[in-house]
């Protein structure tokens, strides 16, 4: 399977997944409220850093080792045991520690929440197994599943009558069930590993795992710290915006995932510098496909967009307006640490994300303890772009990567135009009787914005329309 298709499959399963996810949100926060649905979001905030923890770069090691195609089994058996030991001792220490964190999140949740972290690092181990054997497409199919069924589950609990436990049960449910599927796919089994394979991952390890925490920093950090400044309201508020941005990351990180077992095997077998660098450009060629739009689309249509979620989040459209912009910055910075690591050079990335990490916790500390959830999206922002500058230039420093302006610059002439093109739609249509029915109305502004970006992009940029032709299963005029 061709990269462009394996994305293509990614994309779309992430994409089905994400506008299911992101429907669910809006019931969840018209049933439960801000308050709650805030309570939720911290929930999960805890589980990213809890999983976290269970991962310590171990993911991305097994993907990395499993890539290189030498003794798979054992790297998966040293896998597997690795990330069961450090799962018991979260177990324990969560459970020592359930007073702190059902008072943190002001519901009793903390049993609830093992099991939830116990099923996402199965998942974890499962995905990062299969990416490793090349495998991505078959991820993002399993998470969609999973996804379609969790929120139907949740949603249907939620008009029942349950509340927050029987959502947050339901979750853990939705990560076992592709953990033990995953297995199924993966055409090696789990061996028993020598020391010197526990040492390989390690090592990797040792580099990667600060990458899994810039990521966890960047996407939560600032929800944990606003549960501790603001009321749960505003954190669900906020919850909601991020939410809109990680739709539209999607397709960034379809490319992400796809490429870094291509570029892993070709630097470590091939030992082609140029062929990565190459692999490199067409990834930062495409990363800003949707978010860039997006923007803005943010600008013309943010508030009619979290007004989806009821018309008290409205509030949150400044903040979204960041935080996309943020998200854009950052995209392109994860491209460039996936080029890093999968040059077998995990020690720059490691810089580049303790300076991100520390820039980031600090920044939100000040900013919001100042500005409250304005703060924390320009803290994300700022902290995004020292991110991007260092990250870019050890990529240069390593291979002659060439950035792809002119691609970049008609992608952002297309959304433009998109934008002028929504904004008089909008301004000649609001008011209208029609426009009452929310949702609907923006459905159809997107969807208008949507046909200008995508028809300005394929008249202006060859490369856009080669690369559709490429990837697309029939053959197309142009």
């Amino acid at each position: 399977m061709r990269l462009g298709q394996t994305s293509a499959v990614f994309f779309a399963s992430k994409f089905l997944g994400s506008i299911i996810g992101f429907v669910a949100t809006v019931v969840f926060a018209r049933i439960l409220g801000e308050a709650v649905l805030g309570q939720y979001a911290a929930v999960l905030a805890l589980v990213t850093w809890f999983t976290l923890v269970g991962k310590v770069g171990l993911s991305e090691s097994i993907t990395k080792r499993l890539s290189e195609g030498d003794e798979v089994g054992e790297y998966l058996g040293a896998g597997l045991l690795s990330m069961g030991t450090i799962a018991l001792l979260i177990v324990v220490l969560t459970l020592l520690f359930q007073g702190w964190v059902d008072r943190y999140v002001g519901s009793s949740v903390a049993v609830v929440l093992v099991v939830i972290v116990l099923a996402a690092l199965l998942n974890a181990f499962g995905s990062a197994a299969l990416q490793g054997r090349h495998l991505v497409h078959v991820t993002s199919v399993l998470a969609t599943v999973a996804q379609l069924v969790r929120s139907g589950l949740q949603i249907g609990l939620l008009l029942a009558g349950f509340g927050l436990q029987a959502m947050l049960a339901t979750y853990a449910l939705s990560r076992f069930v592709p953990g033990i599927v995953s297995f199924r796919f993966i055409d090696t089994r789990p061996k028993l590993p020598s020391r010197r394979h526990f040492e390989s991952l390690f090592d990797f390890a040792k580099f990667s795992w600060l990458g899994n925490v810039q990521s966890r920093v960047f996407n939560t950090l600032d929800i944990l710290l606003l549960k501790a400044f603001v009321a749960s309201s505003f954190v669900g508020v906020y919850s909601a915006a991020w939410s809109i941005g990680l739709v539209l990351d999607i397709f960034g990180n379809a490319i992400r995932t796809t490429m870094f077992p291509e570029m892993s095997k070709v630097s470590s077998a091939d030992n082609d510098d140029a062929a990565v660098a190459r692999l490199t450009e067409d990834a930062l060629t495409f990363t800003g496909l949707f978010l860039i739009p997006g923007f803005v689309g943010g600008l013309v249509v943010g508030d009619r967009l979290l007004r989806i979620y009821g018309d008290g989040f409205a509030i949150g459209t400044e903040v979204l307006t960041i935080l996309l912009f943020a998200l854009l910055v950052y995209t392109y910075t994860k491209q460039l640490l996936n080029t890093l690591n999968a040059v077998d050079r995990p020690d720059l990335a490691f810089r580049t994300n303790a300076l991100f990490i520390g820039s980031n916790v600090v920044l939100n500390v000040v900013l919001i303890s100042q500005y409250g959830w304005v703060g924390a999206a320009v803290a994300t922002l700022a902290s995004g772009v020292i991110g991007i500058v260092l990250a870019a230039g050890y990529v240069n420093r390593l291979l002659d990567v060439s950035v792809p302006t002119s691609e970049i610059g008609r992608q952002w002439v297309a959304a433009l135009a998109m934008g002028a093109v929504v904004y008089g739609v909008r301004a000649v249509t609001e008011g209208h009787p029609l426009t009452r029915f929310n949702a609907a109305y923006v459905v159809c502004l997107v969807g208008v914005g949507a046909a200008v970006y995508f028809g300005s992009l394929l008249a202006i940029s060859p490369k856009f329309r080669v690369t559709v032709a490429d990837n697309i299963p029939f053959e197309v005029p142009f």
